[in-house]
């Protein structure tokens, strides 16, 4: 059994990783020439932390992310909604931790080019396309050169939401589906809010603020690498594909937060403090019917892009990668096409109720609840919802995500 991955990105990576543990060989090959860390902020759930654990990786993620404390929604007055503790103070065995998207991906390739080898990942090949039945891909030099064929038993496509694989079985797929909102985002170095450790939602439906710090080694000295993310509904067709994670300038979108200014956070002057703001649509695409074709099959953005609510991205690609290199673990070259069929039947269902929920706002969703029932702010938080209510919206969202603390606790039990 030997296996080719498909992208270099986190769920491309952990794949390689999880199939090394398992002592499947395994190669990975990345359209990018040179990996570096690029991106912005993302959140890695306990579910997902302890799969790393597993592998050995815990420490590493505790030395460059921060063990977020907790969560906390906000209206667009900056006033409280709900507030719930996250990671090891919710009663995990491992933390949730906040990261930069870029040294997460380092910090992966470096185990991969350590546990693999050298020469693990092979940087510059773009896959072309591939044969499901020889399991067989075609890649495309990014220097120009000649394409070649390489072959394995399986080939596990984790080449993003633009997938040239996904593409080729579903050609008539077309662009990610808009959801009329647009996402700016970057990060500022500045004093820290709240606990320090704080993840924050703010706003509501049409115009939202996400911010969480991202680097252990800025608050090790007690400052803040805080991430950012300002949301506004911009209706209209799905932006080109070019004008994705363009650099652009802070009056397109400032001035829709202007009076955001609370005791607690000055978001105009969070805004000032970036270096860089990028853009982006806020894009997924519908859950597919399949996932499998013979001796190759999907994973992460390659199979079930979702909106950036909940924090379950990269989380969910991680978790994955575990199930298929478990279903892979112990089968020979004949039945690989059927492992990957019983992940799929693991993994497509659960992730496409995330993509769904996540359309609907997700957890998210009290902040809708209160802009329609509060829009000029409430002097009692349970003069608009009930202390159950706000239970009620919490829990749905983590059971339907995975993050029942009973189940991650179990896996890191002897660890």
């Amino acid at each position: 059994m030997n296996v080719i991955v498909l992208g270099a990105g986190i769920g491309g990576l952990t794949m390689a990783l999880m199939l090394h543990a398992r002592g499947i060989p395994v190669r990975v090959f990345e359209s990018t020439r040179a990996l570096r860390p690029l991106g912005v902020g993302i959140n890695v759930q306990p579910s997902a932390v302890a799969e790393l654990a597993l592998i050995g990786l815990l420490d590493r993620m505790a030395e460059v992310g921060v063990k977020t404390a907790e969560v906390c929604y906000f209206n667009r007055h900056g006033q409280l909604i709900w507030r719930e503790p996250r990671g090891m103070a919710a009663g995990y065995r491992v933390p949730q931790f906040s990261i930069h998207r870029g040294e997460m991906q380092m910090l992966l390739l470096k185990a991969v080019l350590e546990r693999v080898g050298p020469d693990a990942v092979a940087s510059g090949w773009e896959a072309v396309s591939v044969d499901p039945d020889r399991g067989s891909v075609t890649l495309r030099p990014a220097d120009g050169g000649s394409d070649r064929v390489e072959r394995a038993d399986v080939i596990v496509s984790a080449d993003g939401i633009h997938s040239a694989v996904r593409r080729q079985f579903y050609p008539d797929e077309g662009l990610p589906v808009y959801s009329g909102r647009i996402l700016w985002r970057a990060t500022t170095v500045g004093a820290p809010f709240l606990t320090g450790a704080s993840m924050v939602m703010a706003g509501h439906a049409n115009q939202k603020l996400v911010t969480y710090p991202i680097s252990k080694a800025l608050a090790d000295e007690g400052r803040s690498l805080i991430n950012w993310i300002a949301e506004l509904r911009v209706p209209g067709s799905t932006p080109p594909k070019h004008d994705w994670n363009r650099e652009v300038s802070l009056d397109v979108f400032a001035d829709a937060f202007a009076r955001w200014t609370w005791d607690w956070l000055d978001v105009p002057a969070l805004f000032r403090g970036a270096e860089k703001i990028f853009e982006f649509p806020m894009v997924d695409r519908d859950p597919l019917p399949r996932w499998t074709h013979g001796r190759v099959t999907l994973l992460g953005d390659a199979a079930h892009p979702m909106y950036p609510i909940g924090s379950n991205g990269a989380t969910q690609a991680i978790l994955d990668a575990r199930v298929l290199a478990d279903q892979l673990a112990g089968t020979d070259a004949a039945g690989a096409p059927d492992a990957l069929l019983r992940y799929e039947a693991d993994r497509l269902p659960k992730t496409a109720q995330i993509v769904l929920a996540n359309r609907g706002h997700g957890p998210d969703y009290v902040m809708q609840v209160f802009e329609e029932r509060a829009p000029d702010g409430f002097a009692h938080v349970h003069d608009v919802a009930s202390q159950q209510e706000l239970e009620d919206i919490a829990a749905g969202y983590k059971k339907i995500v995975g993050l029942d603390i009973e189940t991650v606790n179990a896996k890191m039990r002897g660890v």
